[in-house]
């Protein structure tokens, strides 16, 4: 099965037009001359393209290939994930949007500084530059790697396109340009999905006989609430640890900040999140549908079995070709669908990072630097993580097997930054010497957990006889393995209970870890005070949830602080920082005295509320 000439030009005109969205950015408006219009879009996006961006950034093309396989596999279990978007999303819109809007920060990083300190800062970056740069080298070559096998489309020429294509348009058209393409690209998206659902539902004899198919076949599942976390999907994995997956890429990760941060004001950055929720329902929807629809046309004879494809991501890919083959120009839709999902996430990659570079790394030891070379450098950073990206995809091209290993990174990595961001946002007692150790011991939980279960997963494929019973001879050879062990042996304890937790609790359980660890090292070097925090760094969480204790107990717990100052004198003021190279929010009265001795007027109340209430504030 091979593309028409249709299906490339479907696939070039995706590129082109995405090019031509970055340099009509790149040569229209302020052409980027400085870094808020590059790196947060003049803070001017309304909420509609910054809800498709949010949308887009983080649904990949691996995720397109994966949701539909697992329903295939395993059935309709998967879509109780939806139940965690809820909250999920509720919560970035209500607690960290407010925070990181109201700072005025350009880096969700820089929060750490205001917050703890500056170390803390660096080592926040250094994960998340870390997490991202291997994270996007696999994205850009697992679908083209799945592609190639499939049709023989070029797997080098797939990814130099889409990776300089993508570089061209970050590095020119800024923010703005990323979150238009990401809007273009997700109506791609969708229509790509929506034809193979259409076309397949047909073929199959309508929805009706799909969903009879897979009500006979086993896949449409019920509500399991089984509370064991060994399971690898229940209702309470996917409602209550995807919850913590989604807060760890929807309320701390910077790719996502940063969108909130570019809307024209805080009300339009909570109403994006919102509109998030439906749209993320009918994207697990339509991979579902997808699902179903290949269960309807193969049943148990799974394309795997057969020995058409090697892998799980092959599959979707084999139906599409073997669904639209006679109809030309619809597979090139799927694959500028497919790849729409890899050039949203590895663009909002590349202006990430650039952005976490410049003004965590690289401005704070160069305050002098001038606006247009700051801009420069940024524009810079951009080209340069693109041509990483192509570096690292190759270096994903000789991984092999450990290519799966690279893709559980991102969520290893997810989880003790979450938890980092949880422990300075709702605990005051907390210093930086416990953040800077929570963190380590979260990346190293994370990290044992992760290389432990994929070991152990290896080794367990490569036994030819568990218990005397001989596996059958399948192309998914773990799939099988742990079905034998399922039935053959007892629960895993100790250790081996720790490698069999469900994937879904991964961010859950690293945030968690992170959280107590930190405060229990702040409370043996000594917790810090509130009134020694910068103001508007800690969400008042506790005070909320303990509303009903006296308010002198309430003042001993540090909880009283409220979020917003109800001064409407201050709301015309910038939110000041520090003198110091920290950034932070610290002012004084002697500040407002020298202020008042160089004649400027100093208003009754200090600039800085010594209640360390949050300014509301206005560019």
């Amino acid at each position: 099965m091979h593309f028409s000439t249709v299906d490339y030009v479907i696939f070039v005109v995706l590129l082109v037009a995405s090019a031509g969205i970055g340099l009509y950015y790149a040569f229209s408006g302020g052409r980027q001359r400085t870094t808020q219009e590059f790196l947060l879009a003049d803070r001017s996006m309304r909420c509609l393209p910054v809800s498709l961006s949010l949308l887009a950034t983080f649904q990949s093309a691996v995720a397109i290939l994966g949701a539909p396989s697992e329903i295939y596999t395993y059935g309709t279990q998967y879509w109780f994930l939806g139940c965690s978007y809820f909250l999920g999303l509720l919560i970035p819109a209500h607690i960290f949007i407010p925070v990181f809007y109201r700072l005025r920060l350009s880096s969700a990083y820089e929060y750490l500084e205001l917050r703890f300190s500056k170390s803390v800062r660096i080592c926040g970056t250094v994960t998340f530059i870390f997490q991202m740069v291997i994270y996007m080298g696999v994205v850009l070559y697992a679908p083209a790697l799945a592609l190639n096998a499939v049709t023989g489309f070029d797997l080098w020429g797939a990814v130099l396109a889409m990776g300089l294509v993508c570089t061209l348009y970050t590095a020119l058209g800024g923010l703005k340009a990323v979150i238009w393409t990401d809007v273009f690209q997700t109506i791609v998206m969708f229509a790509g999905q929506l034809a193979v659902i259409v076309v397949g539902t047909h073929q199959a004899g309508g929805i009706a006989e799909v969903w009879r198919k897979a009500q006979n076949g086993s896949r449409i599942a019920g509500l399991d609430l089984n509370p064991d976390p060994l399971e690898r999907h229940t209702f309470w994995t996917l409602g209550v640890g995807g919850v913590f997956l989604m807060l760890a890429l929807y309320g701390v990760n910077q790719a996502q900040v940063q969108r909130y941060l570019s809307s024209r004001t805080e009300k339009e950055a909570i109403m994006s999140c919102y509109a998030v929720f439906p749209c993320q329902q009918v994207v697990l929807t339509l991979g579902c549908l997808m699902g179903l629809v290949m269960y309807a046309r193969y049943g148990e004879e799974s394309p795997l079995d057969q020995g058409y494809v090697t892998t799980n991501d092959q599959m979707v890919l084999y139906l599409v070709m073997d669904v639209l083959r006679d109809l030309p120009g619809l597979p090139g839709l799927f694959v500028a669908c497919l790849f729409s999902g890899a050039l949203s996430t590895i663009s909002s990659a590349f202006n990430s990072l650039a952005t976490v570079t410049m003004e965590d790394l690289i401005k704070p030891h160069v305050p002098a630097m001038t606006e247009a070379r700051a801009t420069l450098l940024s524009k810079m950073l951009a080209l340069a993580y693109g041509l990483v990206c192509l570096a690292m995809a190759y270096i994903a091209s000789l991984m092999g097997s450990v290519l799966q290993a690279a893709l559980s990174i991102f969520g290893m990595v997810g989880g003790p930054l979450l938890g980092l961001f949880c422990l300075g946002m709702f605990f005051p007692w907390a210093n930086s010497t416990g953040a800077l150790v929570g963190l380590a011991s979260g990346l190293v939980m994370a990290f044992w957990i992760g290389i432990g279960s994929f070991v152990s997963r290896m080794s367990l494929s490569a036994l030819p006889v568990i218990n005397a019973t001989i596996i059958p001879d399948v192309g998914n050879m773990t799939t099988a393995v742990m079905t034998t062990l399922t039935t053959t042996k007892p629960r895993p304890s100790g250790v081996q209970a720790l490698y069999s937790l469900s994937y879904m609790w991964y961010s859950a359980h690293n945030s968690a870890t992170v959280v107590v660890v930190g405060l229990v090292v702040s409370f043996l070097t000594g917790p810090w005070k509130e009134k020694d925090l910068n103001p508007g760094t800690v969400y008042p969480v506790l005070g909320n949830l303990l509303f009903f204790l006296p308010q002198r107990y309430r003042e001993k717990l540090c909880c009283v602080t409220p979020l917003e100052d109800k001064s409407k004198d201050l709301d015309r003021q910038p939110y000041r920082m520090a003198q110091k190279e920290s950034n932070g929010v610290a002012c004084t009265k002697e500040e407002d005295k020298l202020r008042e001795e160089e004649g400027e007027r100093v208003t009754a109340q200090p600039t800085c509320n010594l209640a360390h209430t949050l300014q509301e504030t206005a560019l």
